[in-house]
């Protein structure tokens, strides 16, 4: 009987394990990994620096293999969104997932691999990092202002760090923080399948969430904020990450029913329900935009998409891949108005009847959805000390620090410097650029001096397909193309001065996770790599 059956089979105690023989030591080599089976487990073997060591084979955020995705060292990337986990130890070390996964013990005898998986934890892939709680006997008072991604990963780094003071995390929601990432893809979701931790999990590491409650002013000299419904709350220290909110349109009709925007998973349901059978039109070629009318469209009557510049995505991921996503979508039957802006939303009894382009043209409407960018939740910040750029984003360096000492920003809401791009100031709207500030501002208010290192990493889904891009691309001045578009299979290498600075690819998994590794090591990608007819660095065969 092998050791997998008789531990199957021997009723085991909860901390017993069973263990199974996965390989022969000549089998991996060093900085090599190999999918394995462990009983019912999945499991992620792994050899570096002579030394074997395994960990559940899924990613804890979509549940990618990741046996499919980029072994750097002691670090392993996500084929699919770049979460990255320490192989020796399970943790998190990049988002957007947010727990860690379980290591397993190895042993070597007689040239065989043993893999032994505790039985308590089979089938269970994911592992919430240990977190201290409150110290009655700490004064000391962090309040998060802000309900999203980087306030919760603040929240969660603060107790990992053992921090015992208070935490105050203040939205002006009714929800918990949820995975906004899927308001575009999955519109029919119930909120509480979008929660990424559920109130158990806050009043277990004494977290305080305030719900439905906005911030009206901050007064740093005295550290209170002031919120709307009268109370001064005071604080030690404080993360701003009241992140951004969906643009208006600015013309006529702009109020009338049926107008939509995509902000909440009540929006987003509103949306879903209310398109059937009617005359769809979407505002606004992003993203979000174009992610929308894919998702609506086999449930509208008809599909109308209007954008303010030549392709949809033109500045971000170029040309070419705007005209193939563009072309996706009119196969399908959705007709696009290009280079074009409402000037007018007509109704009648104060709904939606059709809108009126700059150009002239109007178009029959049931459902009007505006996607037209995001504004800054920074109107309560105007009076106080904390410098904004010129757009009213706030202004933090390499360590999430504003100019006023305790106080920090993260998330959508802020300017900072990208370090992959030499230090560039920039906004970016991604959740996994939201996610890591959160941690480096909770960091830094622990005194670690700790740089914020990130590659952007994120990706849009149409119809099934799902493009992925890691990097800072804008500004580049050459794209080598690997593949080719109409086959829906490629990759982009975006170069600024001679080097890559961004991927985007379609059906090549893991390569852009292989970009985002060397970006994040600060690796060069040059030109001459790039353009070379040898794939093997990307982990993909000829094309």
């Amino acid at each position: 009987m092998s050791a997998k059956q008789s531990g199957l089979e021997a009723g085991l105690d909860p901390e017993e394990e069973v263990t199974d023989v996965v390989c022969d030591e000549a089998d991996l080599r060093d900085g090599e990994m190999m999918e394995v089976e462990v009983g019912d487990h999945n499991v992620l073997l792994v050899r570096c620096d002579g030394v074997y060591s395994a960990i559940s084979n899924q990613c804890t955020h979509y549940g990618a293999p990741l046996s499919e995705g980029v072994l750097s060292g002691y670090r392993v990337r996500c084929p699919w969104h770049g979460s990255c986990f320490n192989v020796k130890t399970g943790d998190l070390e990049e988002y957007p997932g947010i727990d860690c996964l379980p290591c397993h013990k190895v042993k070597v005898e007689n040239n065989k691999v043993y893999v032994s998986v505790k039985k308590r934890i089979r089938g269970q892939p994911k592992r919430v990092k240990w977190m201290g709680v409150r110290d009655q006997s700490v004064s000391h008072t962090v309040m998060l202002l802000g309900g999203g991604a980087a306030s919760l990963m603040c929240a969660e780094t603060l107790r990992q760090e053992n921090y015992g003071g208070r935490i105050i995390m203040v939205s002006r929601d009714n929800l918990l923080p949820y995975d906004k990432t899927r308001l575009s893809k999955v519109m029919n979701a119930e909120s509480d399948s979008l929660l990424m931790r559920r109130m158990d999990f806050f009043h277990k590491h004494d977290i305080e969430v305030w719900l439905k409650k906005e911030a009206l002013s901050i007064d740093t000299n005295k550290k209170t904020v002031t919120f709307r419904d009268g109370l001064i709350q005071s604080y030690d220290q404080i993360l701003i990450a009241t992140g951004c909110r969906a643009k208006s349109l600015d013309c006529p009709g702009a109020n009338l029913e049926r107008v939509l925007m995509l902000e909440t998973p009540e929006d987003a349901r509103c949306v879903h329900y209310a398109c059937t059978g009617c005359r769809t039109v979407v505002v606004g070629t992003s993203f979000i935009g174009m992610e929308v009318a894919a998702y609506l469209l086999d449930t509208s009557s008809s599909m109308t998409v209007i954008g303010s510049s030549e392709l949809p995505y033109q500045k971000t991921l170029g040309r070419e891949i705007g005209k193939v996503t563009m072309t996706m979508l009119e196969e399908k039957g959705v007709t696009f108005y290009m280079n074009d802006a409402v000037a007018e939303v007509q109704g009648e009894n104060r709904r939606v009847k059709a809108v009126k382009l700059k150009s002239g043209i109007t178009i029959e409407a049931d459902l009007l959805i505006v996607a037209i960018g995001v504004s800054p939740n920074s109107e309560f910040l105007e009076g106080s000390r904390v410098r904004m750029d010129s757009k009213n984003y706030v202004i933090v360096d390499e360590y999430m620090r504003t100019n006023i000492t305790d106080v920090y920003c993260a998330g959508d809401l802020t300017s900072f410097p990208l370090k992959m791009a030499k230090g560039q100031k920039v906004s970016l709207g991604h959740w996994q650029i939201a996610q890591a500030h959160g941690r480096i501002a909770a960091l830094n208010m622990l005194c670690r001096e700790v740089e914020l290192n990130t590659v952007p990493y994120y990706w849009t889904v149409l119809f099934g397909r799902t493009i992925r891009y890691a990097g800072y691309g804008e500004g580049y001045t050459e794209m080598v193309l690997k593949g080719k578009f109409e086959n829906m299979k490629f990759l982009a290498l975006y170069l600024k001065d001679g080097e890559v600075v961004a991927a985007a690819g379609l059906n090549v998994e893991p390569a852009v996770s292989v970009v985002a590794e060397r970006l994040a090591e600060g690796r060069v990608i040059t030109k001459a790599e790039a353009e070379s007819d040898d794939l093997s660095w990307l982990k993909l065969e000829p094309m």
